[in-house]
C-alpha cells in the first residue's frame, strides 16, 4: 500500500535590520521565544525576528528555506517557507 504524505507548506515573514545576513535558498534554523502576546520566532543567530503567533498558530518546524528577501522603506523582510 502506498501512503501519500500531504505536504503543508507555510510561510512566515521575518524583519531583518540589515541586508546580506541570509540569502535566498538558504536553509535557516528557527528558535521559538515565548512572549506575553504569544510566541515569536528568530532566525539564528539573531538575524531576523517574526511577529507574534498564538498557541494554535505556532510553528512545528525548526528549519526553513529562505524563499524571498524584500526591501522597502521600512527595512528588509525575509520570507521563509516551512514544511509543516
Amino acid at each position: 500500500m502506498n501512503e501519500k504524505r500531504q505536504i503543508n507548506m507555510r510561510t512566515i515573514q521575518f524583519k531583518m535590520e540589515r541586508q546580506g545576513l541570509v540569502t535566498e535558498g538558504q536553509e535557516v534554523e528557527i528558535t521559538d521565544h515565548e512572549a506575553d502576546s504569544g510566541s515569536c520566532y528568530i532566525i539564528e543567530p539573531a538575524v531576523a525576528m517574526s511577529g507574534c503567533y498564538k498557541g494554535r498558530d505556532r510553528l512545528k518546524s525548526t528549519h526553513g528555506i529562505v524563499k524571498e528577501i524584500q526591501h522597502n522603506d521600512r527595512g528588509y523582510y525575509v520570507i521563509v517557507e516551512f514544511d509543516e
